[in-house]
């Protein structure tokens, strides 16, 4: 389909979404446990099944290590320029169920007042698109919303992505629903269509990494000028992965989006202090830990990963804060992979620090 074409046929859905507001898919609505670091709750978008048993919208399922409610997780991308996808192409309805859903909303847009001239040419030539098998000379249409094909593929439509804040992005995907026969690939102009990179990214953006307690010696309280040796075991700081899935008949596609930590970063909360190392950044060690846990003996050592207080908190704390940043990846359908970026989650720990006029060693 030319773009001229498309454009024109975009212009009736914009009038028909003004009319009714019902062409675009329901926003998401979840379900599930809170999920944690190894073992997760499913969600899912909304959709189902009517009394036919054909699925009346794609559902994203999303498991492992994602929100409970299906919002944005707590994982911030370390590329300010990368967004997830503001919407996409999914299937949407069966022929028989878009038949009855679409000719219901034309007949009420075209008796909604004030829908006449451009916006009432452009629903009755959506109307066409639908049901003559040639509308136009450059673009076949769908003869009867496709009934006879019923079973065989589904009509596709725009999805938007609820937590996409600009709503300009968000409508971006303005194509009206079209055709998608079982096991065959969306039309290549359909660029947004879902893949199983674009549920990657969604995966991501629905991520919860776990809120994990950097160790500290001394815990809590320390001394100025005592180094404070931090540390994360393999144990309480492995990867997590969270995956989305589309599954309706005649298309299936997942995604799973794996997280692992890399490095950990220290921000004293006070200018009046020294890292270990100087930078702040503690890196993984050759066994999946960070740091090295305080031994006896080991006071007249530098911590390969500490702070060192050069003043006292007072009567007060300083807040501590330990970002850990963890390398993103996916794999997908059909043997699918990419790199997504770093993503970094931190979390606060309130560290009282004592003035004393010497230390016993």
């Amino acid at each position: 389909m030319n773009r001229s074409r498309r454009t024109a046929l975009s212009t009736g859905a914009a009038a028909l979404t003004l009319a009714l507001g019902v062409l675009a898919l329901a926003e998401p609505a979840y379900a599930g446990e809170q999920p944690g670091n190894t073992q997760g709750a499913d969600t899912e978008q909304s959709g189902g099944t009517d009394n036919t048993g054909i699925y009346a919208a794609a559902r994203i399922q999303y498991s492992g290590a994602v929100t409970k409610d299906g919002s944005t997780g707590n994982v911030t991308s370390s590329d300010v320029n990368w967004t997830p996808p503001p919407c996409w192409y999914a299937p949407y309805l069966g022929a028989k169920d878009f038949k009855k859903k679409m000719s219901e909303q034309i007949e009420s847009a075209k008796n909604t007042p004030g829908m006449g001239g451009t916006a009432g040419a452009a629903i009755g030539e959506m109307q066409r698109h639908y049901e003559d098998e040639y509308g136009w000379t450059d673009t076949p249409g769908y003869k009867d919303y496709n009934v006879k094909k019923d079973g065989e593929g589904m009509f596709w439509a725009a999805v938007e992505n609820p937590d996409e804040p600009d709503v300009l992005k968000r409508g971006s995907c303005n194509d009206l629903p079209f055709w998608v026969d079982n096991g065959e690939a969306p039309p290549s102009q359909y660029e947004e269509a879902v893949t199983p990179e674009i549920l990657a990214a969604l995966a991501y953006q629905r991520m919860q990494l776990p809120d994990t307690k950097v160790t500290l010696a001394p815990d809590a309280t320390t001394k100025v000028n005592l180094p404070t040796w931090a540390w994360l075991d393999k144990a309480v700081f492995d990867e997590v992965q969270a995956t989305a899935a589309i599954n309706v008949p005649g298309f299936n596609i997942q995604a799973t989006t794996t997280a692992k930590p890399v490095s950990l970063k220290l921000d004293p909360g006070t200018e009046d202090a020294e890292t270990y190392p100087a930078s702040g950044g503690c890196a993984i060690n050759a066994d999946g830990s960070i740091g090295e846990p305080y031994a006896k003996g080991k006071s007249d050592e530098t911590p390969p990963c500490g702070i060192k207080y050069l003043r006292s908190s007072g009567d007060g704390t300083f807040k501590m804060k330990a970002t850990i940043t963890w390398q993103i990846s996916w794999t997908g359908s059909g043997g699918a992979h990419g790199d997504l970026p770093n993503g970094t989650f931190g979390a606060t720990q309130e560290v009282t620090v004592q003035e004393i006029q010497a230390v016993n060693r």
